[in-house]
C-alpha cells in the first residue's frame, strides 16, 4: 500500500512538473529592446574613383581628424571635431584627398560649405599676399548637381622666377549635414588638367556620402 502510494506521488510530482514546463514554454516572450545601431560613417572615394592618371592612384587609409598638411585655401575653416580624411597619389607628380566632414546640425553644414566656398574663392588673393613672386589665375567651374549640390574651382600657379607651373582643382560638395572637400594637384596648368572627370568624381564623391 505504502508502494503504491509513493508511485501515485511520484507521478503527480512529474505530472505537475510537465505541466509548469509546458505553460512556462508557452508563454509569450517579451522582445528584448533592440539595440540601436549607430549611422555608418560616409563613404570616401576609392583610388580607381579618380580621373585616370598616366600611372595608377594608390589610395592611403582613412584618417581622423585634419591632415596635418593641411591645405592652404581652407586651412581654418574645416573643424577637426567630426572630420576624417584620405590622401591619394600616383607614382607621378599627381595627388588629391578627400575630406568629409559631418557636422552637428544641417544648419552648420551648409554654413560650413559656404565658408569653404569662400576660402576656395579667396584662396589665389591670400597666396599672392604671403608670397608676391607667385603668378595665377582662379576660376570658378559651375556646381555640380548632386544632393544639396557641390561647386568646383581651379587655382593655376607659376612661379615665373624658376619657370614652374602647379595646377589644382577643388571641390565642395554637402548631402544633409556631411560636407567634404576634393583636392587635386599635379605639375602644369589647366589646360592638361582633367577638369570633365574631376566634375565626375566630385559627383560621385557626394552621391556616396550616404
Amino acid at each position: 500500500m505504502r508502494t503504491t502510494r509513493t508511485l501515485r506521488t511520484a507521478l503527480l510530482t512529474a505530472a505537475a512538473a510537465g505541466l509548469a514546463v509546458t505553460v512556462l514554454s508557452t508563454a509569450p516572450v517579451s522582445a528584448a529592446p533592440a539595440a540601436r545601431t549607430a549611422p555608418a560613417a560616409p563613404a570616401f572615394l576609392s583610388a580607381a574613383q579618380w580621373p585616370a592618371s598616366h600611372t595608377p592612384w594608390t589610395a592611403g587609409p582613412v584618417r581622423k581628424g585634419l591632415p596635418e598638411d593641411g591645405s592652404f585655401c581652407t586651412a581654418g575653416t574645416t573643424p577637426a571635431a567630426g572630420t576624417r580624411h584620405r590622401d591619394f597619389r600616383t607614382e607621378l607628380d599627381t595627388g588629391a584627398r578627400q575630406t568629409i566632414t559631418v557636422a552637428p546640425t544641417t544648419a552648420k553644414a551648409k554654413a560650413l560649405a559656404a565658408e569653404l566656398r569662400t576660402a576656395l574663392a579667396t584662396c589665389l588673393e591670400r597666396m599672392k599676399e604671403q608670397d608676391p613672386g607667385i603668378e595665377g589665375v582662379s576660376k570658378y567651374h559651375g556646381r555640380v548637381n548632386v544632393e544639396e549640390g557641390a561647386y568646383v574651382y581651379s587655382i593655376d600657379t607659376s612661379y615665373p622666377e624658376v619657370g614652374s607651373t602647379d595646377i589644382g582643382l577643388h571641390a565642395v560638395g554637402r548631402d544633409g549635414r556631411t560636407v567634404t572637400v576634393l583636392e587635386w594637384g599635379q605639375l602644369g596648368d589647366l589646360d592638361g588638367a582633367p577638369l570633365k572627370g574631376f566634375k565626375k568624381t566630385t559627383a560621385t564623391a557626394v552621391a556616396k556620402l550616404h
